[in-house]
């Protein structure tokens, strides 16, 4: 079973939330909203190891994630595709690379591995995973960054998968998963989605337990 590297994007400055916080910092349930990516990728089988994308905006998550031990990657934060590029040279990334935001606190294991299997499964160079428009909006979440795939707009979840030998083309040919699951519709821009994310999160732990 082929396992692959994962990037966690931890470097905007979160400036929709207007917090003083960093974003990858804040509190949610217990634990900072990076922490809970990190340890959906630990939980993930189909993951090898772990980096963590940093600018100067996020100094702080910086710092506390390199006395958690994990690989930190200092990019220039001239964007995030700029930034994407950038770690992937920076740590010699060949072959496909998941890729997921630090703000996305449902995200299991289980649901990185599925993403994993299906960019096997299709074969493209790249694989997105969307969020249908109307889902954001039934859960009264914002849906500022959208995309579009086969003439339908989607809201983004910043789950990818790319080739990071391929980084430097143009166009990729692009798979994507369409899905309306919490693990992948619950990134968090605004003030509002984390007090929706917390009281949905929150519903969802007392229906588990």
């Amino acid at each position: 079973m082929r396992r692959i590297p994962a990037l966690v994007m931890a470097g905007g400055r979160g400036q929709r939330l207007g917090l003083p916080l960093e974003k990858p910092l804040l509190p949610f349930h217990g634990k900072a909203l990076i922490e809970w990516v990190v340890d959906a990728l630990r939980n993930a089988e189909r993951i090898a190891e772990i980096y963590i994308v940093t600018t100067k905006n996020t100094v702080k998550t910086e710092q506390k994630c390199l006395k958690q031990s994990l690989k930190v990657i200092r990019t220039n934060g001239e964007g995030y595709h700029l930034d994407l590029k950038q770690a992937i040279f920076n740590a010699g990334l060949k072959g496909p690379v998941l890729i997921v935001p630090s703000d996305l606190p449902a995200l299991t294991g289980k649901f990185i591995d599925k993403v994993v299997a299906a960019y096997e499964r299709d074969g493209k160079d790249a694989l997105a995973v969307f969020v249908p428009l109307e889902r954001r909006r039934e859960l009264n979440l914002s849906s500022d960054s959208t995309d579009t795939h086969q003439g339908i707009e989607y809201a983004v979840s910043g789950v990818n998968i790319i080739n990071a030998s391929k980084i430097l083309q143009d166009k990729l040919e692009t798979s994507a998963i369409i899905t309306d699951e919490l693990e992948a519709a619950l990134n968090i821009n605004t003030l509002k989605d984390l007090e929706v994310a917390t009281a949905l999160m929150t519903k969802k732990n007392t229906l588990i337990l």
